[in-house]
């Protein structure tokens, strides 16, 4: 192996025996029995970064080293000893390995395939609590000590900076982030390059390749989110939205033998996600963020087998005949025996002039420790009074001067749980104005003012806020298959009992029996979660409806 630099080690994980714990002779069997040895010599690469991560390894003899690329060159993450095993969440999904495995003495490992590991960890219950719990701690590590194949060059007053971030935390991608506010050096050195206001965000991928403010697609694209996922053939089911109903129905499925693709436009957890604390959820006493709660269930999903595809919008649905076709914004296709329908609501947009102006510059549709971050000591707003509000204005209290609530109504009592009710009564910088409306947003690149006014007593107030959190109402993503599913005045989709006659008649609905729970007009279809009419607006039961509608799928793919 040739010389390289003198490396100086991260420091060790908290809790190294459960981050990198030493498996025993019986386990070490079990696995090997999936599995065939492979000798290795001094020098010899198993896993490169950037490659596909479609092998797992377990160290039977010699030594390991896990090495990560920095500009000054190589830094040694760990060594894996004897009993210890690679691999981190993207050996799960099959996406690019992001530090490189290599032999440092000669000795002997245990090699399996991605395929055979998912086989395991789906028949093997110990196995699969320490696998699982290592993989999710060591990314949980990766993010934070930043090792990563991603550089974001941006700026607070970006939104596209803003929106990357927000893509990669919620895909737990680890990312460096260089900031053109604080680092003048580096936006001379974009200024020489003529990279102008447009193209920031600067993004570098995999240290070859330089994206200017790209889409989601496009960073999904260069990091090979989705490489890995076979589009072409028909699964038994398709579903579109990776809330917490599509991750319920894609956890059920894909455990009871499915074959199961979920399509995500965004990142996994829809709304749900963005929520800083989750304190009524059954089995979490303490609380649990939307992003923990997401990141479990997707890793869950993916134990399972779930292929979970991200950053593709659902366009079109072709559902006059089968297999069902779901078309995305960029040409491509998945086709399924059956689709769940999980694409969830979209908060409403301010009734201002030129709303759109300020998204990402001032008005955030998510309160997570990124948007958190850039409002600390300073004095924002919430629109917005039921739970998704409450949750946000306690958390960004909690480092925020200043939290005004603007509610439409005369309180908080109808729409809000009561234990939230509490903490923004004790909360000694929360303020709730009732029947109060936001009537302009000003400012020039960002957010300066706000101007709000109270609809019972006509008052108008204007205040230097550059921070608006919307969280009011709903509207459902159901563009996509608007003449192909009954819908309801308000554009949710209709299931079940609640069909008409005139629906079924008018979907020309071919079968002597009824629709089930949860089924859409089209035999096959079901609809969950935000976007069915009637949904309750809560977590848990999100949670059931995804997990219900999957023993229904069962019924329609034997009918």
């Amino acid at each position: 192996m040739t010389d390289t630099p003198p490396r100086t080690p991260l420091p060790r994980p908290t809790a190294p025996d459960e981050t990198f714990p030493t498996l025993s002779a019986a386990q070490i069997a079990r696995v090997a029995s999936r599995g065939k040895v492979r000798r290795v010599e001094l020098g010899d690469v198993l896993l490169r970064a950037g490659e596909h991560a479609e092998q797992f390894f377990v160290v039977t003899a010699g030594r390991i080293e896990i090495v990560r690329e920095t500009a000054a060159g190589e830094q040694l993450v760990i060594d894996l000893l004897p009993g210890q095993f690679s691999g981190e969440v993207s050996t799960l999904s099959g996406r690019r390995a992001l530090v490189t495995l290599r032999a440092v003495e000669k000795g002997e490992v245990i090699e399996i395939g991605r395929d055979e590991l998912l086989a395991l960890v789906q028949t093997d219950s110990e196995l699969s609590e320490i696998f699982v719990r290592a993989y999710l701690l060591r990314r949980v590590s990766l993010i934070a000590y930043g090792i990563g194949d991603v550089v974001l060059v941006g700026s607070m007053h970006s939104p596209g900076t803003l929106r990357i971030k927000e893509f990669l935390t919620r895909n737990r991608h680890p990312y460096n982030y260089i900031d053109l506010d604080q680092d003048a050096g580096v936006q001379e050195l974009l200024d020489r390059f003529r990279v102008g206001v447009d193209d920031v965000p600067v993004l570098i991928c995999r240290g070859t390749v330089v994206l200017r403010n790209p889409t989601n697609g496009e960073v999904a694209g260069c990091l090979g989110f989705n490489d890995a996922i076979d589009q072409t053939h028909i699964r038994d089911v398709a579903i579109v939205g990776a809330g917490p109903s599509g991750l319920a129905a894609a956890v059920y499925g894909a455990s009871e033998g499915l074959d199961v693709v979920m399509v995500e436009m965004n990142s996994p957890g829809g709304q749900a996600g963005s929520s800083s604390k989750i304190e009524n959820y059954l089995g979490f006493p303490t609380g649990i963020s939307g992003q923990e709660l997401a990141d479990r269930a997707y890793t869950q999903a993916q134990k399972f087998g779930a292929q979970i595809i991200v950053a593709k919008a659902a366009t079109h649905l072709t559902c006059n005949r089968k297999p069902y076709v779901i078309e995305f914004d960029d040409g491509s296709h998945v086709t399924a025996r059956a689709v769940i329908v999980a694409s969830g609501a979209e908060y409403r947009r301010l009734s201002v002039d030129e709303p759109l102006r300020f998204e990402g510059a001032g008005v955030y549709y998510g309160a997570t420790f990124v948007e958190a971050q850039m409002c600390q000591g300073q004095d924002l707003i919430v629109v917005g009074g039921a739970n998704s509000a409450g949750q946000a204005a306690v958390f960004l209290g909690s480092t925020a001067r200043r939290v005004h609530m603007l509610v439409r109504s005369e309180g908080l009592a109808k729409s809000m749980s009561r234990y939230l009710i509490r903490r923004i009564e004790e909360s000694q910088t929360i303020v709730v104005h009732p029947h109060t409306v936001i009537e302009a947003l000003e400012g020039d690149a960002h957010l300066e003012r706000v101007r709000w006014r109270d609809t019972q007593s006509g008052l108008v107030e204007t205040h230097d806020v550059q921070h608006v959190f919307v969280m009011m109402g709903a509207v459902p993503n159901t563009r996509w298959v608007t003449g192909c599913l009954s819908l309801d005045p308000r554009g949710f989709i209709k299931t079940g009992p609640d069909l008409s006659r005139d629906d079924l008649v008018g979907a020309s609905w071919p079968l002597t029996r009824a629709p089930h729970l949860l089924e859409t007009s089209v035999p096959g279809i079901f609809a969950v979660g935000d976007v069915r009419g009637g949904n309750v607006k809560r977590v848990a039961s999100a949670v059931g409806e995804g997990s219900i509608a999957v023993s229904f799928v069962h019924q329609v793919l034997h009918e």
